[in-house]
């Protein structure tokens, strides 16, 4: 009973409202390596994931871009899951950061809860963690598809699922029992866990959360995060709200992007180098940081 009620309060407060230099050469993707650490230019890639069928799912992809297509490389893929009433575009300032820092990053628009939906449901967010899934096994068959743009470019071994808000919720439906180890991290940002999230393979997960969130109280948050039962971070945004530090110019902003571009290159890359910048060294009066990741 009270397993129930916890969920039961957790996806109410959930569907309450969401929303809103020069190039690094890049490595091999079989062991672990060195992160680039320079900015690839950026390019985008939409296709529609069965156009036909019962849910179908727009896709953006940002990626590390050379002049005529994907830059030299492997490269570790992000799985971005939007908000309620949201859309992939509307986290670019986040996503193609990630992108120039040697990530591939896929932001599915679900289909009814993106903006715009035919259908919204606020309920549907159970089943996107779903879709984010089947998401990874067509990026797996791109990957090896001769002639495709991606072919031989997408480090199908090297996944990790990041979202914001709902989109935080379905990046912890996608830690289950038996996900894939191919899925080596999670990024929840002002979100939590659903039934039956953070089990399976050890995976690190970073949690990102305002103090002052209205829409999805950062005790939620805190709860999940007590939850992990492997290596977790917390960077909490001080008088953070629901996401405005994920907008460039606001406080939190430049400690956010670092803090999450660090994890994955820690997760995704094997870089021992970046976990020592994990928290930042410098203390910031915009965000704190709660610890249980492994001591470099």
């Amino acid at each position: 009973m009270k397993v129930r009620r916890l969920l039961a309060v957790l996806m109410a407060t959930l569907l309450a409202g969401c929303g809103t230099a020069s190039p690094a050469a890049p490595g091999t993707a079989s062991a672990a390596r060195s992160a680039p650490t320079g900015a690839y230019p950026v390019g985008v890639r939409t296709f529609t994931l069965d156009p036909t069928g019962a849910r179908p799912l727009p896709v953006t992809v940002w990626y590390p871009a050379a002049p005529g297509g994907v830059a030299r490389g492997r490269f570790p893929v992000v799985v971005f899951s939007h908000g309620l009433d949201s859309l992939p575009g509307l986290h670019a300032p986040l996503t193609t950061r990630w992108a120039a820092a040697g990530f591939v990053v896929a932001a599915p628009a679900y289909p009814h809860t993106r903006r715009g939906a035919a259908r919204f449901s606020r309920a549907d967010v159970r089943n996107q963690p779903a879709d984010g899934w089947r998401l990874i096994r067509h990026l797996v068959l791109l990957g090896a598809r001769r002639g495709d743009p991606f072919a031989g470019h997408l480090d199908t071994a090297r996944f990790a699922a990041a979202g914001h808000s709902a989109g935080g919720f379905t990046t912890s439906g996608m830690l289950t029992s038996g996900h894939p180890p191919r899925l080596r991290a999670g990024i929840v940002i002002a979100g939590g866990g659903l039934a039956g999230a953070f089990a399976g393979p050890s995976a690190p997960v970073l949690f990102v959360h305002g103090d002052a969130d209205p829409v999805v109280p950062v005790t939620v948050g805190r709860a999940a995060y007590a939850r992990t039962p492997g290596p977790a971070a917390f960077l909490t945004v001080t008088a953070g709200d629901h996401g405005a530090y994920l907008t460039p110019g606001r406080p939190g902003f430049p400690e956010v992007l670092a803090a999450t571009t660090d994890f994955l290159r820690w997760t995704l890359y094997g870089d021992p180098t970046t976990l020592h910048r994990l928290p930042p060294a410098a203390p910031s009066p915009h965000t704190t940081w709660l610890s249980r990741l492994p001591t470099p």
